[in-house]
């Protein structure tokens, strides 16, 4: 009897976890207004490959390989451009600044934020971390 009741509980837990890690594709109109507007502004020129709702968050997949991560509000959380550079008007100025006078000959294929500041990588691999000012923290190794 333990053996079955334990069984029935594993079964659950699993099927519960399974449920909450879903992933549902959805169409570029159930994204929230604000993903809509940054993609029409940025990324018009790329094609859409599949959008996926992942509970409370929405990944974007482009045909050429682009990825980009929203929030619940639609606020941007990562891009990734693969080698080639983010788009002009994204990353703030002050980080485009520091990457311009510290590496030139260098741009930014990969940048994410959160509540702590921003992590970005460089066509060279050297990833960069910096506050939520655009303050250089350091290196990321």
């Amino acid at each position: 009897m333990k053996k079955t009741i334990l069984y029935l509980f594993t079964l659950i837990a699993l099927s519960v976890t399974a449920c909450t890690n879903e992933r549902t594709p959805i169409s570029i109109e159930q994204l929230p207004q604000q993903a809509q507007q940054f993609i029409k502004t940025y990324f018009s020129d790329c094609t859409i490959s599949l959008i996926e709702k992942d509970g409370h968050e929405y990944d974007v997949h482009f045909a050429n390989g682009y990825e980009i991560d929203f929030d619940k509000n639609g606020e941007w959380e990562n891009i990734d451009c693969q080698i080639n550079p983010i788009p002009n008007g994204i990353v703030p100025v002050v980080i485009v600044t520091y990457i311009q006078n510290n590496y030139p000959q260098t741009f930014i294929v990969e940048i994410s934020r959160d509540k702590h500041g921003y992590d970005v990588e460089l066509n060279n691999h050297i990833e960069l971390e910096f506050n939520q000012n655009g303050d250089f923290l350091r290196i990321d190794q």
